[in-house]
């Protein structure tokens, strides 16, 4: 999961220096850029967590973000910044990652 998470970042870091060089747009991509990066740097934090509570209070945090990345992507898409071929793209990998972290937080709330 860390690999994939870690290759969204990294398409987010991509989608931040194409829409601030190529389309001049600041605003929305340093809000994506934020919300899309601190997923993946959350559920790294949770990883050293001293507890299951703070390991999933990390992937709350992540899972809410995850859901923050959609919004921005649905308003770039809505602005025309981003083509509906690179928002499907980047949408349904987002979605993915917001399912995978429902799951885990689902289960872990169980447990605790």
């Amino acid at each position: 999961m860390l690999f994939r998470i870690n290759h969204f970042c990294l398409r987010l870091v991509n989608l931040y220096k194409y829409l601030t060089t190529k389309k001049k747009e600041f605003v929305l991509s340093k809000q994506i850029l934020r919300s899309g990066t601190s997923i993946g740097a959350n559920i790294e934090e949770s990883i050293g967590g001293r507890s299951d509570k703070e390991f999933l209070f990390k992937l709350e945090i992540s899972y809410k973000e995850a859901r923050e990345t959609i919004y921005w992507l649905k308003l770039l898409k809505a602005t025309d910044y981003i083509s509906i071929s690179e928002f499907e793209s980047i949408h349904s990998e987002a979605e993915e990652i917001c399912k995978i972290l429902a799951k885990i937080i689902i289960t872990l709330k169980r447990k605790i």
